[in-house]
């Protein structure tokens, strides 16, 4: 790369005496609230775009399967430097590259998202606490983050007997899955941040469907290991987010946030507790139908993409 000068009369000053060149640096915090309008905003921005490949067409294509589906390509679309300088009057691009990156700083007020209002008034009720709900939170954030590992370092191969210390998440799902392929794996990761972003609108995390059931199933068994292996780092972790009676409660977690919906109308004992009504549906499911939405729960948005 040859060099710049930040001098008015350096390179390119010929032309236009007052020119000069400036090297900006823009940090941007940014949170998606809305992944549709996102998705819909950067689709139309592609198709503004001018391509001078070889094959344009491809190329357009492939990037709108991008946006469609990742909100970092999303992001990328409409935060790209010459975009974004194209709006400015008075000013070219000199060229410029754009980074985008998950932070790690930004967790969810779940002290405001949970609040323990009302915490006194005698009535009893079960509610899901502020610390409850970010310790699962964190628990399936770290079982998301550990599914698209095992898909990195293993892809469509099928865990094996006597190799499950190879695997961080799917080789504790039921063997039956053990063989599925990458998209059914890409699914089962999603799962696990649909249920945290539950959490982080401050929304009860209720299973849809069969794998959330599992996801969130995984999650509550973390949560519960780390709080009696580890409390001292949950401790850390909770910071200064209010105490309560029901924190930590993960039997009434297992009643109220499981078995919510009717099993996609598979007949059922009434008394028979979620656990066995679950096992019960993944035996008489086939694995591409564990994402398929129980009868009373509304469905996820159907575009939202995934974290990798």
């Amino acid at each position: 790369m040859g060099e710049r000068s930040d001098h008015p009369q350096g390179s390119g000053a010929t032309d236009n005496p007052g020119a000069l060149e400036v090297e900006a640096t823009v940090v941007l915090g940014i949170r998606v609230t809305d992944w549709p309008a996102l998705r819909a905003a950067a689709m139309a921005a592609v198709e503004e775009l001018e391509f001078t490949g070889i094959d344009a067409a491809t190329q357009r294509m492939e990037l709108l399967r991008e946006v469609q589906e990742d909100p970092h390509a999303a992001l990328g679309a409409l935060l790209h430097p010459d975009r974004l300088i194209g709006a400015v009057p008075g000013i070219e691009a000199l060229g410029g590259t754009l980074e985008l990156s998950a932070t790690e700083d930004f967790a969810p007020d779940f002290a405001e998202l949970f609040p323990l209002d009302g915490e006194d008034d005698g009535s009893g009720d079960w509610t899901l606490t502020p610390r409850t709900a970010c310790l699962l939170h964190t628990q399936l954030l770290a079982l998301g983050d550990a599914a698209y590992d095992d898909l990195d370092e293993h892809g469509d191969e099928p865990v094996l007997d006597g190799e499950e210390q190879d695997w961080a998440v799917f080789a504790r799902l039921p063997q039956v899955s053990w063989r599925m392929h990458r998209s059914w794996r890409r699914a089962m990761a999603r799962a696990f941040d649909d249920l945290a972003e539950d959490l982080g609108l401050g929304e009860w995390p209720l299973p849809r469907c069969p794998g959330e059931e599992l996801a969130l199933r995984l999650a509550l068994a973390d949560a519960r290991g780390l709080l009696s292996s580890q409390p001292q780092a949950v401790a850390d972790l909770m910071g200064v987010l209010p105490a309560d009676l029901y924190d930590y409660d993960w039997e009434g977690c297992i009643d109220e946030l499981l078995g919510v919906y009717d099993m996609a109308g598979q007949d059922q004992e009434q008394d028979e507790d979620s656990s066995a009504r679950l096992e019960h549906l993944l035996d008489v499911t086939h694995p591409e139908g564990w994402f398929l939405t129980y009868d009373e729960a509304e469905d996820r948005e159907p575009g939202r993409g995934y974290r990798r």
